[in-house]
């Protein structure tokens, strides 16, 4: 029988194989179920109740992984400094973005879990969905939430910006700009949102959405205490 370290070993090996296999195939097959952010971690939840491999077995040693997440969050700085002619040109559109799909993103999200009697658990872990992983990890710990949730509620509202994003944008025919566009796809669906902004208007929203994803990111870090106390 295996330890739980050989397990965690086989595990981490597992995960990144899957995603290593999964980027190739998105390449060749580029459908909405067969992305990265959807297939892998379905792959990896089949192998698990497979192979009856408990969490604990698994984030023995994948959570190396989650410990980049501290690197990538600094990096968020470069092209924020790379980009900083268009933060001048479109500050406008990029403040307006940060601003607008912050506050309707925790507010409407905590109101609406509270009408439907979720527990406080819940609600700090959806309050946090907008914003991509390693700000809204952070920010849950301020929130003093499960870090796992909030991962889980990321994952979710990623994937359905992706999905449904251009959807919503064709029923808003005062949306013209792709600029605005990608604001509102940083804002909403942080990075899966900027993959998307590429694919459907070019680089320009691209960056836009990247944009708008980190500083809404940093935002929702230093406001979590003010969350905190206004709503929990």
């Amino acid at each position: 029988m295996l330890s739980n370290e050989m397990i965690g070993l086989l595990s981490l090996l597992a995960t990144v194989g899957c995603y290593w296999a999964n980027k190739r195939v998105y390449r060749s097959h580029p459908h909405p179920l067969l992305m990265p952010i959807v297939a892998t971690p379905i792959v990896l939840i089949a192998l698990a109740l497979a192979t009856h491999v408990s969490y604990p077995q698994y984030i023995a040693q994948t959570h190396w992984l989650v410990w980049l997440l501290g690197p990538t969050t600094v990096a968020f700085a470069l092209p924020l400094y790379e980009n900083r002619q268009m933060m001048k040109k479109h500050w406008m559109s990029i403040a307006t973005g940060v601003v607008v799909a912050s506050v309707v993103s925790v507010g409407t999200t905590v109101l609406f879990a509270q009408w439907f009697g979720l527990s406080e658990e819940l609600q700090k872990g959806l309050a946090v969905r907008s914003i991509t992983t390693p700000f809204a990890i952070e920010a849950e710990k301020v929130l003093g939430g499960s870090t796992d949730l909030a991962a889980l509620f990321v994952l979710l509202t990623g994937v359905s910006g992706m999905l449904m994003g251009e959807t919503v944008l064709r029923l808003l025919p005062r949306v013209r700009s792709k600029l605005a566009a990608g604001s509102i796809f940083g804002g909403a669906a942080h990075g899966a949102g900027v993959a998307k902004a590429r694919q459907w208007g070019g680089e320009a929203p691209a960056v836009v959405a990247s944009l708008v994803m980190m500083i809404a990111g940093a935002v929702n870090v230093l406001a979590a205490p003010w969350v905190k106390l206004l709503l929990f």
